[in-house]
C-alpha cells in the first residue's frame, strides 16, 4: 500500500464522540434564550443564536476562543519547527508541516475576523522557493517530486488583499531571498505558477493532470486520481480550482491595472469552464467525472471532488440541480448521516474508518471519511445556485458533528456516525464547521472574489480576535 503525505506520524489516539444526541435537525429551531456572552447585531444572527439554542451558543463561544488560543500558541510556528507566539508561518497541524490547500481553508477561517496576514507570510517563502520553471513544491519541509502547490495561491491572495483595503501592490516587488531570483516579482512569480500547471497537460486538450491522489490532497483515492507520479487524470476538481485561481488572477491583474493580463485570465478561465462541461459531465449518471488522459474515457468513480465545478460555478443550473438531487443528496451514495461523504457508498473501495499504515501510522481516510475542505466548497456551490435549503441542512448537520458530537475538533470524522478521526490536537480548517451555518443566515461567502468583504464574527457575535 503507497503511503500518503502523513505516513511519517506516529499513530493517533481515537477520541469518542459523546453521547448527547443533536438537538437540531434540519427545519427545527430549538427556541432558548440568546446567550449573553454574545452580542448579535442583527435580528439575523439573533435567529442564528436561537436556532443553535443557548447550550449549543455558549459550547460554540468557548470553541471559537479554543481555536483562537490554538492558532496563536500552537498554530503560528518558526521553519525550523519550534513554537513562537510572535511567530507568522501558520499551520493547522502539530507536527509542523505547512501545506498548500490546507493554508487557504485556514486562512478562510481567520478571515472571519479580518486576520489577514497569514495569507501572505506562507505563500511568500513558497514563492520563495520557486524554481525556475515555476513549480511550487506544496510543502515547505517535506520535498515532493512534480506535486505542484494546488491552485490556491492567487486566491489566497485575493482573499488577503479583500480584508486589507484591495492591497495588490506588495506583489510587484520582489523577494530578496528567492531560490531563483530571476523569476522576478511575486506577481510574475504567480504567472510562472500558473503556467506550470497547464505544463502538466500531455494531451494538450487544456485541462491539466494531477499528480496523483496524494498531489490532489485526497491522500488515498488512488482508484480516482491515481498513485504517485502517475500523471494520468485530468482531474474535474484541478480544472474547476484552476477555474477559480484564474480568476483570482484575473481580480489581481486588474489592481495591478495590467488589463490584457486580466482580460487573458477571464478567458482562459471561460475556456477551462467549457472544457469541464464538454469532457467531464456524464449525462447518464448526472455527475461531472475526472477524465483519464491515457484511456480519453471519463474515470466513473463517485467522489466529493465531482461537484467542485459547483464551487467554480461553472455547471450549468440544469446541471447543478440535477446532480445536487441525483447525486450529492442520494443517501445510498453522499448524502449520508453527516455528509459530504468523500467517497460514493457505493464505490467498491468505500469504507469508514482510518487503516493502519506499514509503518504502523494512521492514513488520512478520502474514500468516505467527512472532510472539510470539499465540505465547505460544495457548501459554498449549494449557495451560489440557490439551493439554500440543501446548504442548511449541511452546515446543520456539521455543526451538529463538530459541536454537538465531538468534544474537540478533529480532522476529519466518520461520514456514518459522525466520530472524529485524524489528527486530536487539530485547530485547521475543520473549524470552518463552526461558522458555515451563520454564513448560510448572512448569506455570506468568505471565499468570494467578488463581493466585498466583512468580518462576520466580531461584526455579527461581537466576538474579536483575542487569542
Amino acid at each position: 500500500m503507497p503511503t500518503t503525505r502523513r505516513d511519517f506520524l506516529a499513530t493517533t489516539a481515537t477520541l469518542a464522540g459523546l453521547a448527547a444526541t443533536s438537538r437540531l435537525s434540519f427545519g427545527q429551531t430549538a427556541l432558548a434564550a440568546t446567550p449573553a456572552a454574545f452580542n448579535p447585531k442583527s435580528a439575523v444572527t439573533a435567529d442564528f443564536l436561537k436556532l443553535i439554542g443557548q447550550d449549543q451558543a455558549t459550547e460554540l463561544l468557548k470553541r471559537l476562543a479554543k481555536t483562537n488560543a490554538d492558532v496563536k500558541f500552537k498554530g503560528l510556528k518558526t521553519l525550523a519547527g519550534k513554537p513562537n507566539a510572535g511567530g507568522d508561518m501558520l499551520t493547522g497541524y502539530p507536527y509542523t508541516e505547512f501545506y498548500d490547500w490546507d493554508l487557504y481553508f485556514e486562512n478562510l477561517y481567520l478571515g472571519y475576523y479580518g486576520v489577514y496576514p497569514y495569507c501572505y507570510t506562507n505563500l511568500k517563502e513558497f514563492l520563495n522557493r520557486q524554481t525556475a520553471d515555476g513549480y511550487v513544491n506544496r510543502s515547505l519541509h517535506k520535498q515532493r517530486d512534480q506535486q505542484h502547490f494546488k491552485p490556491f495561491l492567487a486566491q489566497l491572495v485575493v482573499l488577503g488583499a479583500r480584508q486589507n483595503n484591495n492591497d495588490y501592490m506588495w506583489l510587484n516587488t520582489s523577494p530578496t531571498t528567492a531560490t531563483v531570483p530571476e523569476n522576478g516579482s511575486y506577481y510574475n512569480r504567480l504567472k510562472k505558477y500558473i503556467d506550470k500547471w497547464f505544463s502538466y497537460d500531455g494531451d494538450k486538450n487544456g485541462l491539466p493532470t494531477w499528480n496523483s491522489a496524494d498531489a490532489a490532497g485526497t491522500d488515498n483515492q488512488w482508484s480516482r486520481a491515481g498513485q504517485i507520479g502517475a500523471f494520468e487524470v485530468e482531474g474535474v476538481d484541478l480544472a474547476s480550482y484552476l477555474v477559480r485561481e484564474l480568476r483570482a488572477m484575473a481580480v489581481i491583474a486588474d489592481h495591478l491595472g495590467q488589463k490584457d493580463d486580466s482580460q487573458a485570465f477571464t478567458t482562459h478561465a471561460d475556456q477551462v469552464g467549457k472544457l469541464i462541461n464538454d469532457l467531464c459531465w456524464d449525462e447518464k449518471d448526472g455527475i461531472y467525472y475526472d477524465r483519464s488522459e491515457k484511456t480519453k474515457q471519463l474515470v466513473r468513480v463517485k467522489s466529493a471532488t465531482c461537484f467542485m465545478p459547483l464551487f467554480a460555478g461553472v455547471a450549468t443550473p440544469e446541471r447543478a440541480a440535477r446532480t445536487i438531487k441525483e447525486r450529492l443528496t442520494n443517501e445510498n451514495e453522499f448524502w449520508l448521516a453527516y455528509p459530504v461523504a468523500s467517497y460514493a457508498k457505493t464505490e467498491p473501495d468505500y469504507y469508514q474508518g482510518s487503516h493502519k499504515l506499514p509503518n504502523g501510522s494512521n492514513e488520512c481516510n478520502w474514500r468516505g471519511s467527512t472532510w472539510a475542505p470539499t465540505n465547505y466548497m460544495i457548501f459554498q456551490g449549494l449557495m451560489r445556485y440557490g439551493h439554500k435549503d440543501v446548504a442548511k441542512e449541511l452546515a446543520t448537520r456539521l455543526f451538529n458533528m463538530a459541536v454537538v458530537k465531538n468534544p474537540a475538533l478533529r480532522e476529519y470524522y466518520n461520514a456514518e456516525d459522525g466520530s472524529g478521526l485524524g489528527q486530536t490536537q487539530f485547530w485547521g480548517f475543520t473549524a470552518l464547521y463552526y461558522v458555515m451555518l451563520l454564513e448560510w443566515h448572512l448569506n455570506s461567502d468568505i471565499s468570494s472574489l467578488e463581493a466585498a468583504y466583512r468580518p462576520i464574527i466580531p461584526e455579527e457575535l461581537g466576538v474579536k480576535y483575542e487569542a
